[in-house]
């Protein structure tokens, strides 16, 4: 009854009762931080826990033992509260390694084996159903589906697959059924080796970290000095201990490392992988992006552009056909544009004569066909070339290959073919600029037309044309001695000296070359190239995040200590606050982890897409 009565106000609760609930309430709470004091200072480490557990030690002696429950229940709390915080932080991770399915459904002796991920052999096929995940990378054999590789190229619309195609581990089957050969399985596949990659990048240190690290290793030694210091002048010792209190770093120490773990793991949700906290600090400061032209501003293969009839006799089609006939056995690289834009099924060519340098002669039921520049046409003794050379001249001048086609000493017409432009290679350019970027190069091995054509159609700011490898390295070395901070963008094998020599070195499309993923200081895995600029806007976010986290935490203390010393700040107070600033430190860093709006597509496809659905409107209406 008694008991009861304390419980309910009814009578006042002894004060020998009160203390020893006080007393024990911080003994429960302080012991976990008392340990891991101990086991800091056996490492020669003055850490945080250190200066919570003389404070608490000794707010008993002197009495305050409400203060001492104080300060160790809301250092517990706050700890838990840490903890809980920063591992939805590390959510992008824990969701790459959700991916990865735990059963295969293998085809062994003619049946449909249901087996674990991890027992699938290299070789074997797989089988991929509507709704289940890829568990291997391999190469499709048979059938056709499609995938949802957001996960691995962070390719927001699902990808078509049939024979030959390759596939992800981890990426999910929206519709058909696949047959799939198995080419890398368990810790070889590309998603074991982003989950690799972004675990160990989350767990490297950043410059400022090194800084912070340093700084704290100086400032919490420090801190208990100046108590000493303050009690010793003062002669107040609980004034001492409330300084220990409220000078702890905890916000400090952890204002750099959250937001980074942050970043790169919201990199990774992207399909963007950044190898270190290092790197994404130095990507935060890019001046200058330089871009290999050939597979990353264009596709890499040649297209057909134009098609110009010469001849009122012959039509737009059977000039291409005829050139088309002739260019069909030959190993010219600019003859499979040609023959694919023709789609000519007719007589193959019974002889070709290949000129270096000019074109191919050929002999195609019973007519004789010449492709190639107004030098073959000179040689061969063709007359009337006055206006093809003009119209071809036109073609090169845009920066495109012209091609004269010449049926039985007659001109037909002029054939112009050109390495394709990706249809978000402007919209690249014009967000790196809105990012910050103040010039975007272009390096390429082509000729100053071509090169040219392409930046006005991109929006280049920068020209370097008919560099050789080597002369690519020089130029990034050239722009890095000018005092920029210098990206290189390609495709992480031909342009390897440029990568290794820029501030950062880039990698495009590195879904399935675990090469890439491993060696590139950035690698984008999949080919938008929106991607790039994407990366480098959340680079910069991240590290004003850590500007943001790292003042914050200085102005508490300071306004603590003013507090403390000027009087009204208690040892609890002190301990709240602080915890409150170490929680608005992470949930400020975890606003880098949530979306911060539609994923950027190319504005080709948002224009098909608005269009698709105009027409579906229609339809409707």
């Amino acid at each position: 009854m008694i008991a009861a009565a304390w419980l309910l106000g009814l009578l006042p609760v002894p004060a020998i009762v009160a203390d020893s609930a006080m007393v024990a309430a911080a003994a429960v709470a302080g012991f976990p931080i008392l340990r891991t004091a101990g086991r800091a200072l056996l490492a020669r480490v003055v850490g945080i826990d250190l200066l919570v557990s003389v404070a608490s030690i000794g707010a008993v002696v002197l009495g305050e033992y409400g203060e001492a429950a104080a300060v160790t229940f809301l250092f517990a709390i706050g700890h838990a509260l840490e903890t809980a915080t920063l591992n939805r932080t590390r959510s992008a991770l824990t969701a790459l390694v959700a991916l990865a399915p735990d059963v295969a459904l293998v085809l062994r002796n003619g049946e449909q084996v249901e087996v674990p991920a991890g027992s699938v052999q290299t070789g074997e096929t797989i089988l991929v159903k509507n709704g289940a995940r890829v568990p291997v990378d391999g190469t499709v054999q048979q059938g056709a589906g499609t995938l949802d590789e957001a996960s691995i190229t962070g390719e927001s619309l699902p990808v078509d697959k049939s024979a030959g195609d390759g596939v992800f581990a981890g990426t999910i089957s929206t519709g058909g059924f696949l047959q799939v050969l198995a080419t890398e399985v368990g810790a070889a596949t590309t998603l074991a080796h982003i989950v690799h990659r972004v675990e160990e990048a989350q767990e490297a240190t950043a410059p400022t970290q090194v800084f912070m690290d340093r700084f704290s290793a100086w400032y919490t030694p420090g801190i208990l000095v100046l108590a000493i210091v303050v009690g010793l002048v003062t002669g107040d010792v609980l004034l001492a201990l409330t300084l220990l209190v409220i000078g702890c770093p905890g916000a400090l120490v952890i204002s750099i490392p959250v937001a980074i773990v942050a970043g790169i793991g919201r990199a990774a949700q992207l399909g963007i992988l950044i190898k270190g906290g290092e790197f994404l600090e130095t990507a935060a400061k890019i001046t200058v992006v330089a871009v290999d032209k050939t597979g990353t501003l264009t596709r890499g293969r040649p297209a057909l552009t134009d098609v110009v009839v010469l001849n009122p006799d012959l039509t737009r089609s059977e000039v291409l056909g005829w050139a088309a006939r002739a260019e069909d056995g030959s190993e010219h690289p600019l003859a499979g544009a040609i023959v694919q834009a023709a789609a000519q099924d007719g007589a193959l060519p019974e002889h070709i004569i290949s000129v270096p340098g000019q074109g191919i002669v050929a002999a195609v039921a019973g007519h004789t066909v010449l492709v190639g520049n107004p030098a073959l046409l000179h040689a061969r003794g063709v007359r009337g070339t006055d206006a093809a050379t003009a119209v071809a001249d036109e073609l090169a001048a845009r920066g495109r290959t012209p091609l004269i086609v010449v049926l039985d000493g007659v001109i037909a017409g002029v054939l112009a073919v050109a390495d394709e432009v990706r249809p978000d290679a402007a919209d690249m350019v014009a967000a790196l600029h809105a990012a910050g970027v103040a010039r975007v190069v272009m390096l390429t091995g082509d000729g100053p037309r071509v090169a040219q054509a392409v930046a006005a159609d991109v929006g280049i700011d920068e020209i370097r044309s008919s560099l050789l490898p080597g002369d690519k390295l020089d130029v990034v070395s050239g722009l890095r001695r000018d005092g920029h901070v210098v990206a290189m963008v390609g495709d992480g094998v031909n342009d390897a000296p440029a990568l290794a020599t820029a501030d950062i070195g880039i990698a495009m499309g590195a879904a399935g070359s675990a090469v890439a993923v491993e060696t590139a200081d950035i690698a984008l895995m999949g080919d938008n190239l929106l991607m790039l600029p994407a990366a480098v806007d959340l680079a910069r976010r991240t590290v004003r995040v850590m500007h943001q986290n790292v003042a914050l935490a200085l102005v508490t203390v300071a306004l603590l200590l003013a507090g403390v010393l000027l009087g009204g700040v208690t040892m609890a107070v002190g301990m709240l606050v602080h915890e409150a600033s170490v929680l608005i430190v992470i949930v400020n860093a975890m606003r880098l982890v949530r979306r911060s709006g539609p994923r950027a597509e190319p504005a080709a496809r948002k224009k098909s897409e608005k269009s698709e659905k105009s027409e579906k409107q229609e339809m409707m209406a």
